[in-house]
């Protein structure tokens, strides 16, 4: 296979909805949204994408997850927050999160990551927007 190359800064960010459901969409504005660098699933690889995550302010964006396969995440901007929206992780962060482990994330402000699937992405429980504590 050739060597895949993309200029993630002509992109377009697009909605999340059909990796992270309709939550991905509040109050008709994607809170949500992907870059697809590369979906290799069809030839037995993975996937990878920039995904923005963008709450709304004295909100918090509390996501459920079950990992489908290994999933390698690098924060590039913001980070995980605790219940009251301060920092938990920030820019710079790596986490990963073995095939079959369920985890969650809890996002205060614009926040900007890198994730990187083995296979298949996550299958999210839930996601919602909560209160700041």
């Amino acid at each position: 296979m050739a060597t895949q190359r993309v200029d993630h800064t002509e992109m377009e960010w697009a909605s999340a909805v059909p990796f992270y459901g309709p939550a991905a969409v509040q109050d008709g504005r994607d809170i949500v949204q992907l870059k697809v660098l590369s979906d290799r699933r069809p030839d037995g690889g993975g996937i990878a994408w920039l995904v923005r995550f963008t709450p709304p302010p004295g909100k918090l964006i509390k996501i459920v997850a079950t990992a489908l396969s290994d999933e390698h995440v690098f924060n590039l901007q913001g980070g995980r927050a605790t219940k009251s929206g301060q920092p938990a992780a920030g820019s710079g962060g790596y986490s990963l999160n073995p095939k079959g482990q369920p985890h969650s994330a809890m996002i205060a402000q614009e926040t900007v990551a890198l994730v990187v699937y083995a296979g298949e992405p996550d299958r999210v429980e839930s996601m919602e927007l909560v209160d700041m504590a």
